[in-house]
């Protein structure tokens, strides 16, 4: 015997009388945080180069926001789930796949999109630089690496009867050659008997589109917590790297100088030695290393 609703329907007879367009329904997005890190010239060739924290982002070629920058990405197609779709942009914007992709998070403001009510379902994704081959899609009128920056400005901390208010402003900056794209984001954490409740907030926000200011201080921070608990780092060092590189890598992704000894006990369980060396003109060779997985 069919279940019947408090209408008297059967499933069937409730599916075939439904109609989904008395009610609002979202468009939804996938929006790329594409970090890589990329060695930049130094003067003095006896000095190993330095390496930047870099994001893919590409010039909007048509309304809204035209002529300004923001993050790759592009609507979800009817036959794909949100991953297939970033998927997708990613071999469109760097022509290759099989890299470290996660889910950050949906970003469902309603008034995030001037054109309509448009959800995001944000990814990180971490690529070596030597793989890359990046290309502008149909809708962007290039596509280019900007360093990225992002520094606490203050933080203010008060009690509350049930907890806590922390108040933290970021600084995000985007800067290729002498270009510069700069935003202001707040972070308020309120603790309560029921846990802690997370908002980002634009404050200001100079030359990126939409909310992607916010979207990339959300990436930025979630990468530089999980550096610190899991292997994701080696998704940004080539095949063979030296310890010094490695440590390049962690410093740039948490923006402070690290002492070798100390990092070297903690993350040499990281690297596997090889019998190969660097061949860096200008200083003594140094032993390569290669990916040692943590779950392997």
């Amino acid at each position: 015997m069919e279940i019947r609703d408090t209408n008297g329907l059967t499933e069937k007879e409730f599916l075939a009388q439904y109609r989904p367009g008395d009610y609002e329904r979202p468009s939804v997005a996938t929006d790329m945080v594409i970090f890589t890190a990329k060695a930049c010239q130094e003067d003095n060739y006896r000095k190993l180069p330095k390496k930047k924290l870099q994001i893919l982002l590409i010039k909007r070629g048509g309304h809204p926001y035209i002529n300004t920058w923001a993050l790759p990405g592009g609507f979800v197609n009817p036959d794909e789930t949100t991953e297939q779709a970033a998927k997708r942009e990613l071999i469109e914007e760097t022509g290759i796949d099989n890299i470290y992709l996660e889910q950050l998070y949906t970003f469902s403001d309603p008034h995030r999109d001037p054109r309509m009510w448009v959800m995001s379902c944000a990814y990180m994704a971490l690529v070596d630089s030597e793989k890359i081959n990046v290309s502008a899609g149909d809708d962007a009128k290039s596509a280019e690496w900007f360093d990225v920056s992002l520094k606490t400005e203050h933080t203010d901390i008060n009690e509350t009867a049930n907890g806590f208010i922390s108040v933290t402003d970021y600084i995000l900056s985007l800067q290729k050659d002498n270009e510069l794209l700069n935003a202001k984001v707040r972070l308020t954490k309120t603790r309560t008997d029921s846990g802690i409740d997370t908002k980002y907030e634009i404050i200001s926000s100079n030359g990126l589109a939409f909310d992607h200011a916010k979207i990339i201080t959300f990436a930025v921070l979630r990468l530089r917590g999980k550096v610190t608990y899991t292997d994701i780092a080696l998704n940004l060092v080539p095949e063979y790297f030296t310890l010094t590189e490695l440590q390049q890598i962690y410093e740039i992704i948490l923006d402070k100088e690290l002492l070798k000894a100390p990092f070297r006990r903690k993350y040499s369980i990281l690297a596997e030695e090889t019998d190969m060396f660097s061949k860096y003109a200008g200083h003594r060779p140094s032993q390569l290393f290669r990916k040692k997985w943590l779950t392997e």
